[in-house]
């Protein structure tokens, strides 16, 4: 097995958008024509716009890419939580089924945990389904207590 790690470029567009679309199917289960159609449309344009600049995707691939997790990097204003005001979620944590349990997610999040130290963001954080919650354990995450309630309104039609 030769797996080589990197960052995702502009000329991974293709393949970061069916990573994307295989997360979010086995993910939410299923998907509609329209909502597969509406996302095929919309992820180039995003990755575009977003890809290394707020947005870093970490990458394994043999021949094509086996692997990925997302970096989303925010900057909000400064307040006791987060100094430096800059803030990371990590997203889309995917490898392919055939790849899996060889370590290869965790090498991902290690060098996304690396390089979001060396951005000095504030924290990184994430939402782990529970066949990600260990890997996250065993790289520092940890459960987060809040007073805060997690809460959100929805505009327009959820497809």
């Amino acid at each position: 097995m030769n797996i080589q790690y990197g960052k995702a470029t502009l000329n991974n567009i293709e393949e970061l958008v069916q990573l994307r679309l295989d997360y979010l199917l086995e993910d939410y289960g299923t998907l509609t024509d329209e909502q597969i159609e509406k996302m095929k449309a919309s992820l180039p344009e995003y990755y575009l716009k977003h890809l290394n600049k707020d947005l870093f995707v970490y990458i394994a691939r043999e021949e094509v890419i086996i692997s990925c997790c997302f970096l989303l990097v925010s900057e909000k204003p400064a307040n006791p939580s987060f100094i430096n005001g800059r803030t990371g979620t990590v997203l889309n944590v995917y490898t392919k089924r055939e790849y899996r349990r060889r370590g290869i997610a965790r090498e991902l999040m290690e060098q996304l945990l690396a390089e979001a130290e060396q951005m000095g963001l504030d924290f990184v954080e994430l939402k782990a389904t529970d066949a990600g919650y260990n890997l996250y354990k065993t790289v520092g995450f940890k459960d987060v207590d809040s007073k805060y309630h997690n809460m959100k309104r929805v505009f327009g039609k959820v497809l």
